[in-house]
């Protein structure tokens, strides 16, 4: 048995997916969500979820959250004296929704599908699988939690034909999705986010403001008067869900001792105080929905529903920011809270091939953009450490996609492909995911060719290939990042499937023939004329690396049309210029 998991900055959820639909399933105290909060008592002792949470307020340096904001970083957090990762924090969440799910289910659950952040990088998603492994799990997919959520909406509404955009704000990260849903296919189009955005930022701008009306400053106010800052914060997250239902709320600033009373300072804030406090975090979501527009081609005219997942969407002041500048209001026909731990349950069926979803299909995008480090002339001096990218973001998978590169000595007999994940335009901000030793090039002048391929599926695994058209060699590996969770006879499958989307068109002898043909021909059009075929056969070379069958095909034939109405018709290698 299958369950999914939303494991969230503030909160977390188990979801199963059972008589033909997804339910969640209840914590030990009969509720669904599951404070992702670990606290440590005298004893020793772990408590998780809600104790825990009341504990920060009153023991904070007994106490761990938000610590999803560093799954995949080497940052430690101190509890009573001692040092944790956030994979093993998570972990303990993890377990304790795995105890759950069993005393629910009367079964041993030993099985999931968790959610991440669509943005997350291969680190934190190997981070992820990390704890999940550690609580208990075999992972089975890591899925986007944008598009677990579109899961849910496409389940329930499977003849649906229209855009989505699905904005996710939890408590520590935020995701925009553009997807596409029609007769029960989901196709994600674009996805975009910030990992260091939440609704968490939206409190501590709030304590921050709060304290600086007392005349202190955050950062040295928890470092001296810890209690003050965790009751404070308390109060603040109570205030920020009050202005969901009041147009004013009241805030008790609490003693240096994390006590409240009535004599303590009254703050007041107004929605309209809190929206003008909060625009600076309002205005950065609106960065990556336009880099999802730009990425999808579509601009907000074409979307035709735009859609609230995570807790911290629940705030007004955000759907009104939203309403404002994109002109569409947003709507959630599902709690906010639970979206994702059920489209992780829908995910889990497909995996499982539930008859109830045998008539729905996924397609996703490459979150990141892929690519190697390269050198650059400037200035007259080679200098490296440069990122070219080979398969962009938000590129639908699977994909083959092939780059060409070249040399940069005479007589060469070797180099190292270095490969990279980011968005970085120097590879020293982006993620190194493995090397490609390439040996036994021919002697030849600098410069000489390199075809290097990307090929990359749906279950993150990406198979890089190097080839030297001088000698034909080839020279391949498989990058599988462990948050696929497949097993080596899996991924060797997965590698042999991904053959079959593989398209090599400059290796077909017709198309040799007809770029030799072209070029032979150059020279035989008028001046006029050879621009503007020259043109032609740019983009055509373009394409025989492109890897898009599509492209390469429309270029080919735009080509052969060209020549054909300049008098040079190409029949398959048989021409006489």
């Amino acid at each position: 048995m299958i369950v999914g998991i939303d494991l969230g900055t503030t909160n977390s959820l188990c979801a199963i997916f059972q008589d033909g639909k997804p339910q969640l399933i209840p914590n030990a105290h009969g509720g669904f969500l599951t404070p992702s909060v670990v606290a440590i008592l005298q004893d020793g002792s772990v408590l998780i979820g809600d104790a825990a949470k009341e504990m920060r307020v009153t023991q904070p340096d007994r106490c761990a959250s938000r610590f999803k904001r560093l799954m995949g970083s080497e940052e430690k957090i101190e509890i009573a004296g001692k040092q944790f990762t956030a994979p093993q924090l998570s972990s303990l969440v993890l377990r304790s929704l795995k105890t759950d799910a069993e005393h629910f289910l009367g079964e041993t659950v030993d099985e999931a599908v968790i959610t991440v952040p669509a943005y997350f990088n291969d680190n934190q998603r190997r981070a992820t699988k990390l704890a999940g492994e550690m609580a208990g799990f075999q992972v089975r997919r890591i899925v986007n939690e944008p598009t677990a959520a579109a899961l849910t909406y496409g389940f329930h509404d499977r003849n649906a034909e229209k855009h989505l955009m699905v904005i996710d704000l939890g408590g520590g990260t935020f995701d925009v999705t553009i997807m596409e849903v029609f007769e029960g296919a989901l196709e994600i189009v674009a996805t975009s986010g910030e990992s260091m955005l939440g609704g968490e930022d939206f409190t501590d701008r709030l304590v921050s403001h709060v304290l600086q009306t007392v005349g202190k400053q955050l950062e040295s106010a928890e470092m001296r008067q810890p209690l003050l800052v965790s009751r404070l914060r308390q109060a603040c997250e109570q205030a920020k869900i009050g202005l969901a239902r009041n147009e004013a709320v009241d805030i008790r600033i609490p003693t240096e001792d994390g006590l409240s009373d009535h004599s303590q300072v009254l703050f007041q804030l107004r929605s309209t105080a809190f929206l003008e406090m909060m625009e600076p975090l309002l205005a950065r979501l609106l960065g990556p929905i336009q880099r999802a527009l730009r990425d999808s081609e579509r601009s907000i005219d074409d979307i035709d529903e735009v859609i609230f997942v995570g807790g911290a969407t629940r705030m007004p002041c955000l759907s009104d920011f939203l309403s404002h500048r994109l002109g569409v209001r947003p709507r959630a026909d599902f709690n906010p809270d639970e979206v994702v731990a059920l489209g992780a349950a829908v995910q889990a069926a497909l995996i499982s091939e539930d008859r109830a979803v045998d008539d729905m299909v996924m397609t996703d995008v490459c979150p990141h953009t892929l690519g190697v480090e390269i050198m650059k002339e400037l200035g007259g001096q080679r200098v490296e450490g440069y990122f070219s990218p080979v398969i962009h973001r938000n590129t639908t998978i699977p994909v083959s996609k092939e780059g060409m590169f070249s040399t940069v000595e005479p007589n060469q007999y070797s180099l190292e492909l270095r490969v990279f994940q980011g968005e970085g335009r120097k590879v020293k901000d982006n993620l190194l995911l493995g090397t490609l030793h390439v040996t036994g090039i021919p002697p030849g002048p600098a410069g000489s060719p390199i075809a290097v391929r990307f090929t990359y599926d749906t279950n993150g695994i990406l198979e890089v290939e190097a080839i030297v058209p001088s000698s034909g060699k080839r020279f391949s590996t498989v990058l599988a990042p462990a948050s696929t969770g497949l097993t080596k006879k899996e991924i060797d499958k997965a590698v042999r499937e991904m053959q079959q989307f593989k398209f090599y068109p400059r290796d077909e002898v017709e198309n040799q023939r007809l770029l030799l043909f072209c070029e032979r021909i150059v020279g035989e059009v008028s001046p006029f004329q050879r621009q503007e075929l020259e043109a032609a056969i740019d983009v055509w070379e373009q394409a025989l690396s492109s890897g898009d069958r599509e492209f390469f095909e429309s270029t080919k034939a735009g080509l052969l049309v060209m020549l054909s109405s300049l008098g040079f018709p190409f029949i398959g290698g048989n021409e006489t210029p």
